[in-house]
């Protein structure tokens, strides 16, 4: 599968860790190298921030969607390839899954993960197709991974649910895994409800 672009759901915050920061900006250089697009929520700090700049510095391109409030608030990255100015949180979001060849979810706080679990169950219900790749940095997603893994085992989801996602433990592995990550099917919707 040929990967153009890809969305990447990441953290904001300027006070986390550098091992989080700096993968993001890994991340955001090995897309540049092999030419793949990066479309992300448009900001300048955090992970979000670094993710851009280690695009940029590589000579990618980087799409950001964000919502006209936060532009206001001077929350924009100047300086990627186009920003996108959305009227809200919920415009933001299908904006920038769409068109995607996979999602990334780095390191985040409420809002990556609202935007990982729209994602999820849009592909439950047969509507994203494409991979889903949690960025495992320093065994952040560990608890969630649990969870997931919790909420099959109760019969909340299917065993088969667990091909939805893919974890790798750095940015290194992420394009991999999209190549060989389990085909998904619109036919998942005949198990979405088990």
């Amino acid at each position: 599968m040929k990967v153009n672009r890809v969305c990447v759901f990441a953290a904001s915050s300027r006070q986390v860790d550098d091992i989080y920061l700096e993968a993001a900006y890994s991340l955001g250089e090995i897309f540049a190298k092999e030419s793949i697009t990066i479309a992300y929520g448009g900001g300048a700090v955090g992970l979000m921030g670094a993710l851009a700049n280690g695009a940029l510095a590589a000579g990618g391109e980087v799409i950001g969607v964000i919502p006209k409030f936060m532009v206001d608030l001077e929350w924009g990255h100047p300086e990627i390839t186009e920003l996108k100015i959305v009227k809200d949180m919920h415009e933001r979001k299908k904006l920038v899954m769409e068109g995607s060849d996979a999602i990334v979810a780095l390191p985040g706080g409420c809002g990556t993960l609202e935007e990982l679990f729209e994602a999820l169950t849009l592909k439950r219900l047969g509507f994203y197709l494409n991979p889903i790749v949690l960025v495992n940095v320093n065994g952040f997603y560990d608890p969630l991974i649990k969870q997931l893994e919790l909420i099959v085992d109760k019969k909340f989801m299917d065993k088969r649910h667990l091909n939805m996602w893919s974890v790798v433990s750095s940015p290194e592995q992420v394009l991999n895994v999209i190549n060989n990550a389990p085909k998904w099917s619109n036919q998942a919707r005949r198990f979405a409800s088990i």
